[in-house]
């Protein structure tokens, strides 16, 4: 294949290798979450033994949503991984499509929509982790002290 033949071909590659790029920074502060998470829960789990029937009962429901917590991050890290692996496909699907000289730009579509959606299942899933984490905080504070608006 010719230079100027694949001049357009780069021009294209370079939206999805920005993607891959972003995406990498929002797994690096889901995998950062994820890890709060999971320390989280060591602690109050140790805190746990040999601890008072009263504070059992406050322990346990934040653990119980620290839990779900980890497995909404867990499957938001799949999915934003999963992404960056289409986002990866859809390069190189570019690049041998041009070198083949092949149709198949309805592949090429297919994987930048699932790679789309797949990020956007996995941010929903972060912003719900995010409205989990808050509803821990109002099970540690004094009722007095919040405030719901």
């Amino acid at each position: 294949m010719p230079l100027p033949d694949l001049i357009p071909t780069l021009e294209l590659s370079v939206g999805p290798v920005i993607l891959i790029s972003g995406v990498g920074l929002i797994l690096l502060s889901m995998t950062n979450r994820f890890g709060r998470i999971i320390d989280r829960s060591r602690l109050l789990s140790r805190e746990l033994h040999g601890a008072s029937f009263e504070h059992r009962e406050k322990v346990l429901p934040q653990l119980r949503i620290l839990s779900t917590r980890a497995r909404l991050v867990r499957t938001a890290i799949a999915l934003a991984a999963l992404s960056v692996l289409l986002a990866a496909l859809l390069v190189i699907s570019i690049f041998v499509g041009a070198l083949l000289r092949l149709t198949i730009a309805a592949v090429i579509v297919v994987l930048f929509i699932v790679c789309m959606f797949s990020l956007i299942a996995a941010l929903v899933l972060f912003m719900a982790d995010i409205n989990l984490s808050l509803k821990a905080l109002w099970l540690e504070m004094p009722h007095e002290a919040r405030r719901r608006s």
